[in-house]
């Protein structure tokens, strides 16, 4: 019997909807009386400090489109509020409604708090809110407006604010309508936000105005181009602004689809499109639907690198003397070097316990994530005992031939890195090894999820490469929260993506993690294909084996899917799903974890394969677990990338640093929210300094410039000037005594006075290094160096739980037996990362489980 599951998205945001209460109430004027009426009404009202007695409405731009606050007055107060914003994110602006319209009725004015998370909502309804109460002391609501619309003729150059900064738009009208845009400047993400171009301006044209729909997964970028235009229309002195900004254009549902494939792959991240070109490789037809208007999901919003170790860049214990090691490729390249802090690291993990994890210790005494050094002591989970024995015999050894060079004064930046996979495999166990916030229970990843990513983690460059990506090939940096150096960098692809013989460069993450695959997609069989800007909201289940997608297009169009194989939800996580975050916390206090938080998340992000492998029988495991990333910007959530490594972060208040840099996310969060200062309506925001000279890994947009809010650069003696323009009661003075200890101990090979720190690799001040790596006193220099001074919060970043899965990525039901036709890979899945996860650890497993999966479609149908 063939019945059909559906997921519960639709349905959530019709009650998110429905929930705000923000049915459009109709614009009143008052009846054409006498003039002189009208005057006494107004003078009266006036003299009261009130308003005339009726209903009023206001109009703005809000973050999806336009908002309505209409007030309802007696001649004394504001009596009711209505704010109807039907383009808002439901989950964020559009929840926000209801609250806003509570803020405006107590305060009686416009002058309100505005709702955190909310921003750009928020000040559309406070400039909606002003107009109508304005509207309401006059007595005067707003007439409609039947002019023709018409502006005058010309080209206008527009602005609005995008996710990256503010994007500029030539606009040229005629006498009555919108004839051309152009894009002039723009710092929006390739394939992310700019996406949004290429299919609005010719809605835009088409409608001769701004009320058309955002683009799904490029809503900042889509309101940021309708800002600039409608700037534009101010400016071409258009005739009728209403008009404008609510004409729309129709789509209309075309014949329902129905096709037929191998396997179907639900999302286009980078576990949906590895996944796909697995599947594709294995000689399977594939298709791959997109809720977005292009693939590339969250991953192209991280930043990119993914942790691996490469033998060849590291100490071999059968070489141990080597300079140099053979990649993957068949060059030599020079092997990388330790950083100071990594040899009493690996000291520590060498003295851990053997002995079994001893949790009832921590029902008496607090346990402190990120400190390794008390929880060695307390022994280690079983399952990963013979990982932590045979990671001691590697670092015993490589310490039998450090130590010598050590205690002769070979300084440790001079030594080879040590990086094993199983110093991997350990680490993200303790990393993630958390408690619960009630103390009732214990989290960590599961060991043969976490040794199966880290081990076939080791194939994702050469496979990657083999289809045209390229990489860094001599260099193992690291990124916040990654505990380690063993990162690898994107660079990009060279292929031949049009198949007329000629292979052409693209750059970045789009390059590396997606034209590569996707070329080997195509290649593979040309039936296959890749349906955006298209929704799955069910799964087909027949006799109990998962047999398809019913799924929708953005103009209505209904889509059935059949999989004669198997279905991969690739979906991701649901951190952009702040209400699902709050409502499964396990593990932050609700001080700091609240509606509140913004999202580093691209807005699709809603959990929705975890509902529709719910419906159809799926467990989950994990979802109280939710990384916050502590690197984000203050204003919007946004990841602003980097590594804490040649950082200091800095208490607003004391000037002082409050936490190690090096350490894992929620560590970094925890310390910000509690020495960090409210700023903005933001909790937690700290203050970043960097020498302006060390590159900040990941794609990142800024140069050395101020970005209001975000960077500034300055020298030691700007800093007073600068806290007092930014509006921190910060002294300069403490902030120059902590860089200075933090350098002088860095440089002499001690720990700062404030905090420790694991890991070491750059100074603030300026310094020369010597043949060996080690720094020359006598040139240190901080008067004149350029210092990188950024401003950010945490913001909610990885969800940690989601669908069980055994390795393979069988999704399994509740009594742990796999689902017929179901597999699950990414973000999706839970049990692997534990309750916290390590920076670069999701590309890797991404790509890992995404082939994973598609690999037992194929197995699993011989």
């Amino acid at each position: 019997m063939k019945k059909f599951l559906r997921g519960a998205m639709a349905v959530g945001l019709a009650a998110s909807m429905t929930a705000c209460g923000s049915q459009q109430a109709p614009e009143v004027t008052t009846a054409a009386a006498t003039e002189a009426a009208t005057e006494a009404a107004t003078t009266e009202a006036a003299a009261a400090g009130n308003f005339v007695a009726g209903t009023y409405s206001g109009s703005d731009q809000g973050f999806g489109g336009k908002v309505t606050v209409t007030v309802t007055t007696t001649d004394t107060e504001i009596t009711d509020v209505q704010i109807e914003g039907k383009d808002e994110t439901p989950t964020v602006g559009g929840a926000a409604l209801e609250e806003l319209a509570a803020q405006i009725k107590d305060k009686q004015s416009s002058e309100i708090d505005g709702v955190s998370g909310a921003t750009l909502t928020s000040n559309g309804v406070k400039a909606a809110a002003a107009a109508a109460i304005e509207a309401a002391k006059k007595g005067e609501a707003t007439a409609p407006n039947d002019a023709a619309l018409a502006f005058t003729a010309g080209t206008y150059t527009g602005k609005g604010t995008g996710y990256n900064g503010d994007i500029a738009v030539d606009v040229t009208f005629d006498d009555g309508k919108v004839t051309a845009i152009e894009v002039k400047e723009s710092k929006e993400t390739e394939h992310v936000g700019d996406v949004a171009y290429d299919i609005l301006i010719p809605q835009i044209i088409e409608a001769n105005g701004t009320g058309v729909d955002g683009v799904s997964g490029a809503t900042f970028s889509s309101r940021a181009l309708k800002e600039a235009v409608n700037d534009a229309a101010d400016q071409a002195k258009v005739t009728n602004k209403d008009a404008f900004t609510s004409n729309t254009v129709e789509s209309k549902a075309q014949d329902a689809v129905e096709e037929s494939y191998d396997v179907v792959v639900v999302g286009a991240g980078g576990a949906g499109i590895s996944a796909a070109a697995q599947a594709a490789q294995d000689g399977n037809t594939v298709l791959v639907i997109e809720k977005n208007a292009e693939v590339g999901g969250n991953t192209l919003v991280s930043g990119g690198q993914y942790q691996s170790v490469m033998p060849y860049l590291v100490w071999d214990e059968k070489n141990p003397d080597a300079t140099t090691g053979k990649g993957f490729d068949g060059n030599e390249y020079n092997k990388v070097k330790s950083v100071q802090g990594c040899i009493d690291e690996l000291k520590t993990i060498l003295n851990w316990s053997e002995d079994e994890f001893d949790a009832d210790y921590y029902k008496d005494h607090e346990y402190v994530a990120g400190d390794i050094e008390e929880l060695s002591k307390h022994g280690v989970v079983k399952d990963y005992l013979p990982t932590l024995q045979a990671l001691k015999k590697e670092i015993q050894a490589y310490l039998d031939w450090a130590q010598p060079k050590l205690d002769a004064g070979t300084p440790e930046s001079d030594l080879t890195l040590f990086s094993t996979l199983n110093l991997h495999i350990f680490q993200t166990y303790y990393g993630g090894l958390r408690q619960s916030a009630d103390k009732s229970s214990w989290i960590y990843g599961d060991v043969d999820l976490v040794s199966q990513f880290i081990t076939d983690g080791q194939d994702i460059k050469p496979w990657l490469e083999s289809m045209g990506s390229t990489f860094v090939e001599d260099t193992q940096p690291t990124l916040i929260g990654a505990l380690w150096y063993r990162e690898n960098q994107f660079i990009g692809a060279n292929v031949d993506a049009d198949g007329d013989g000629k292979e052409e460069e693209y750059g970045g993450r789009w390059g590396t993690y997606f034209m590569a695959p996707m070329t080997s997609f195509k290649n593979a069989n040309e039936a296959n294909k890749i349906m955006t800007r298209t929704t799955a909201d069910e799964l087909i289940v027949e006799d109990g084996r998962v047999t398809g997608v019913k799924a929708t297009m953005f103009d209505g169009t209904p889509v059935t899917a059949h999989a004669k194989k198997g279905v991969i939800l690739a979906t991701g996580g649901f951190a952009a799903n702040i209400a699902k975050v709050v409502d499964t916390n396990e593990y932050w206090s609700s001080e700091f974890l609240n509606d509140k938080l913004e999202t580093t998340n691209r807005s699709s992000l809603q959990g929705d394969g975890i509902k529709m492998a719910e419906a159809a029988g799926a467990a989950t495991t994990g979802e109280g677990f939710t990384q916050l990333m502590p690197i984000s910007w203050v204003d919007n959530g946004d990841l602003a990338f980097g590594g804490g490594d040649y950082a200091i972060y800095i208490n607003p208040t004391t000037g002082n640093r409050f936490v190690d840099e090096t350490s894992e996310r929620d560590v970094l969060s925890l310390g910000e929210f509690k020495n960090g200062i409210e700023w903005k309506g933001h909790k937690g925001v700290f203050i970043e300094i960097a020498n302006a000279a060390v590159p900040i890994p990941g794609p990142y947009p800024y140069k050395d410039e101020d970005v209001e809010g975000r960077q500034y650069v300055r020298t030691i003696g700007e800093l007073a000037d600068l806290f007092k323009e930014i509006g921190f009661d910060t002294d300069a003075d403490a902030v120059i005594e902590t860089i200075k200890d933090y350098d002088q101990a860095i440089m002499n090979g001690k720990q700062p006075k404030d905090v420790t720190k694991k890991q070491f690799s750059a100074l603030i001040g300026d310094a020369e290094k010597n043949a060996d790596g080690s720094y020359k006193a006598d040139t240190y220099n901080l008067d004149d160096a350029k210092l990188r001074v950024r401003l950010m919060a945490p913001s909610t970043h990885h969800t940690m739980g989601g669908i069980s899965v055994d390795v393979d990525r069988h999704v399994l039901d509740k009594d742990g037996k796999a689902i017929d036709g179901l597999y699950a890979a990414g973000e999706v899945t839970g049990g692997i990362h534990g309750g916290n996860r390590l920076g670069g650890n999701a590309i890797t497993e991404i790509f890992v489980s995404g082939r994973t999966a598609a690999k037992a479609v194929t197995a699993d149908n011989k």
